[in-house]
Order: structure tokens, then C-alpha cells, then sequence
């Protein structure tokens, strides 16, 4: 398989890299490409014990903290025990995510799940790690899209999809939401002057251990589903290649989208990743911004 590959990484040593979500699947290849050239990496999880497993694996200078996306006092603790450890940060790994196709649930502080975890709360990290970003020489955010997004729609009289709750659409919305911020991140950014860039990338279908927890409310039938999915996915270390191109290419600007460049996006070679209508929208852009501004009690830049 042509294309881009981890040889094009450049080296890496004098940059703090977060990773958040880097215990497993696409944030754990993506933390331990970045320790092996050479960054601190900073293993951002929920679970500190797979985390510390995580670090054992990955070797190199890393370190784990705490973050449970789906807790904003969470996130604020995170982000301010890191700030005061790190004044400069070179990279923020916008990886971690949750997909689970059971009933509605909601986040410590009332968010639908999955918009509370894949945007709300990344957007809040990024929003508070934003002067430590700034600081740094070359910085970057990356934040993790997926092809979800291009069949979904954002009903901002319904964000929290209280009404005709189905979970797959419910995480194709928040995986919409999250492209949305990434690439109003890129404009704000650009129109502040801040030197620091916003890209994304989205993995296609790979193998994570995602699949197997979206379906785990359904019991054995869940796993026989899950299992057969699985056939369908190209390996993660596959699969991470557009959020580590999105993160390391020193050629990558601001609003940049990678993901696979086979089979409609789904696997394949690194390549410039197509955005829906509505996740290019500015005017989509604006009212998110302000909502999650709102949702968050975090304004920036």
C-alpha cells in the first residue's frame, strides 16, 4: 500500500504532545508513534490503570493523567494541573470518542452523550489549553472526524436529541459537531492571529475496540454483531495514519482534512478527505460556536 506512512514523521524530541483517549485503538498508535520520534506525550484517559498499562507498552517518555471527557469539572481539572506543568504545548490529539447504540444517555453535567464526549468536552479542552498552545513555536490541534458526519444534520432546536432518540444518528450528529469545530477552530484561529493550526482527520472504518462497546448492551447477539463488523475494518495502525499525518506533516495548514482514500473513504492510503456541505457551512460554524460557548461557560479565542 502506497501513500503516506509513519517513515514521514519527522523527528519529534522538544515537543509535548496531548493525546487524549491514548489508552487504546487509534490514540494509543497515535501516542506511541509520537514517544518513538522522540515527543513527550502526555496520555490523556479515563482509565488511569489502562493508561499506565498503555504507558508500559508505549515506552519513551510519556506520562498519564486523568480526563473524563464526558465531566467538565473534569476537564477544567485536567486542563489546569496541565497548563501549570506544561506552559507550552505543541499538540493536542482531539482522539478520544464513544459510541454506544443503546438508550439515551447524558454526561455528568446533562449532555447527550455523545455530543457531550466527542465535541463538548474537546471543545472545552481546547478552549482551556488554548494559552499553552499559543505559547508554543508551531502548534497544532487535530480533532477526529468521522465519514458519520457526511449523512448527518445538526438540529440546533434539538442538540441533545431529546426527541425520536436514535443512537447512531445521535453519534453521527456529534461526529458532524466535531468536524464543525475543527474547521471553525481553523477560522477563528486564523482571524485572531493565533499560530496555532486546526486540522482533522477521520479513520475510515477500523478496527477499535469501539465496535465491540457500541454493541454491548445487546448481549451475545451484540458480540456476534460486532464480531462480523470487525470484517469489514482495516487495521488501526491503518487507520491512525490520517490523524498522524493531520498532526506531524510539517506541510499541513489550517483546515486541512486527511482520512482514507479507498472504497469511499472507508480504508486505504492517506488523502485529502472531503467535507459535507454543512460541516463547511460558516454560518453552521457560528451557531455551534455559540452554543457550545454557552453549553461549556468557555469563550475563546
Amino acid at each position: 500500500m502506497t501513500g503516506w506512512t509513519t517513515d514521514q514523521i519527522p523527528d519529534q524530541h522538544g515537543r509535548v504532545a496531548v493525546v487524549a483517549g491514548a489508552n487504546s485503538g487509534l490514540g494509543l498508535v497515535t501516542a506511541a508513534e509520537l514517544a518513538h520520534r522522540g515527543a513527550h506525550v502526555v496520555l490523556a484517559v479515563r482509565n488511569t490503570a489502562a493508561g499506565q498499562e498503555a504507558a508500559r507498552r508505549i515506552g519513551g517518555t510519556v506520562e498519564v493523567r486523568e480526563l473524563d471527557l464526558a465531566s467538565l469539572a473534569s476537564v477544567r481539572a485536567f486542563a489546569a494541573k496541565l497548563a501549570a506543568d506544561h506552559p507550552a504545548l505543541d499538540l493536542l490529539v482531539n482522539n478520544a470518542g464513544v459510541v454506544l447504540l443503546g438508550p439515551r444517555r447524558t454526561t455528568a453535567d446533562g449532555f447527550e452523550l455523545h455530543l457531550g464526549t466527542n465535541m463538548l468536552g474537546h471543545f472545552a479542552l481546547t478552549g482551556l489549553l488554548l494559552g499553552n498552545l499559543a505559547a508554543a513555536r508551531q502548534a497544532r490541534v487535530v480533532s477526529l472526524s468521522s465519514i458519520t458526519h457526511k449523512n448527518a444534520h445538526l438540529d440546533f432546536d434539538d442538540l441533545m436529541v431529546e426527541r425520536d432518540y436514535r443512537a447512531a444518528s445521535a453519534y453521527g450528529r456529534s461526529k458532524l459537531a466535531t468536524t464543525v469545530f475543527g474547521i471553525e477552530l481553523d477560522r477563528r484561529l486564523r482571524a485572531a492571529g493565533l499560530p496555532v493550526v486546526s486540522a482533522l482527520a477521520h479513520p475510515g472504518l477500523t478496527r477499535t475496540n469501539l465496535t465491540p462497546r457500541a454493541w454491548e448492551h445487546r448481549g451475545r447477539l451484540g458480540r456476534l454483531i460486532a464480531s462480523l463488523g470487525l470484517l469489514a475494518t482495516q487495521p488501526v495502525e491503518q487507520g491512525a495514519l490520517p490523524q498522524l499525518r493531520a498532526a506531524t506533516d510539517p506541510g499541513v495548514r489550517g483546515g486541512r482534512f486527511f482520512g482514507p482514500g479507498g472504497l469511499g473513504e472507508t480504508r486505504g492510503p492517506v488523502t485529502e478527505a472531503r467535507l459535507s456541505p454543512e460541516a463547511a457551512d460558516p454560518g453552521v460554524g457560528e451557531r455551534l460556536w455559540a452554543s457550545a460557548e454557552d453549553l461549556t461557560g468557555i469563550s475563546y479565542p
